[in-house]
């Protein structure tokens, strides 16, 4: 797998990552073991957790993996803070509803500290600061990456979910390396802002939900699939109220494209955001190790200029 730099720094992460927001709600510990083993082999270095993932689930499997399945050094991993409550809930007990923003020094540091404990290692390749919170000066927030930074616990530290005027707010006062943004056929308001504000302070851009749900795979194009996230209590919502007619027309391009290139239309999707400049890297997730290789292909998939093109351009009029 192609290795990217990140932003002007020496990161060099996979230019594809592996998102482990499922890892212990909708895939098990054996099919997690699967799908590491399975990125890693593929030449994947980027690994996304968070402990806000299955409750801490994710988390806890992934310490589980680190060392005895994979080797520590072969990964790059990207881990947050930023929300309250915080801590690990134990097996079983859900996330509190109430979910608020908290990027204060305490509630950072004791979030890190948990985090590097939970995972059995000494540091976090990148850590982002999850949430934008009005209440914590800038000037806190700042200092506390740089503590992080300095004390070694942090190589390169990053944002998540920001958008643009917070994030040159916070790049221009601190470390920033990585900003992880949604971005998709579907979602293409980071173009207009967060790619640019991150261009001009050198940090490179990390595309999160680039299937955008799901959608572009084309599994909905007939109904909602009984084991899909838009049949999931927890998902389907969100995932129903993106299934309009814009979507469709996009979704029916991609499908179009991937005949006519023999391949499928999440490898095109994944494709077409891998190559748009300024992408560092671009976090995908799969439930289980059959969608993970479906995934792992669109990394040898050269999408030609002209279906590029012609996705771009209808995923531009689409959202006219």
């Amino acid at each position: 797998m192609e290795q990217r730099t990140v932003g002007r720094s020496g990161l060099r992460v996979s230019r594809m990552g592996l998102a482990t927001h499922t890892w212990g709600s909708h895939t098990d510990a054996e099919d997690a073991a699967g799908q590491l083993v399975a990125f890693v082999e593929a030449g994947g270095t980027l690994l996304d957790t968070s402990p806000a993932y299955a409750g801490g689930a994710a988390q806890r499997i992934l310490a589980e993996l680190l060392g005895d399945l994979v080797s520590r050094d072969e990964l790059v991993l990207s881990g947050c803070a930023g929300t309250a409550p915080w801590g690990f809930p134990p097996a079983g007990v859900p996330v509190p509803a109430q979910v608020t923003a908290d990027t204060s020094r305490r509630a950072l540091l004791r979030q890190l500290d948990r985090t590097l404990l939970e995972l059995g290692t000494d540091h976090l390749d990148i850590w982002n600061v999850a949430v934008w919170d009005p209440r914590t000066p800038l000037e806190e927030v700042a200092s506390t990456l740089e503590q992080a930074v300095r004390s070694g616990r942090v190589r390169y530290a990053g944002v998540r979910g920001f958008g643009a005027w917070q994030l040159a707010s916070l790049a221009a006062v601190a470390p920033v390396t990585a900003a992880q943004t949604p971005y998709s056929l579907l979602a293409r308001g980071a173009e207009a802002d967060v790619v640019p504000a991150a261009r001009f302070h050198g940090v490179g851009v990390i595309a999160s939900a680039p299937l955008a749900g799901g959608i572009l795979t084309g599994k909905y194009r007939d109904g909602v699939p009984a084991d899909s996230r838009g049949a999931d209590e927890a998902t389907a919502a969100e995932i129903r109220s993106g299934l309009d007619e814009r979507a469709t027309r996009v979704v029916d391009a991609l499908v179009t494209a991937a005949d006519g290139l023999g391949t499928s239309p999440l490898a095109v999707a994944l494709a077409w955001i891998r190559d748009r400049p300024g992408i560092a890297s671009m976090i995908v997730g799969a439930r289980d190790i059959g969608q993970l290789t479906g995934v792992l292909a669109a990394e040898t998939l050269e999408l030609p200029r002209a279906i590029a093109a012609a996705l771009d351009d209808v995923s531009a009029r689409a959202a006219d």
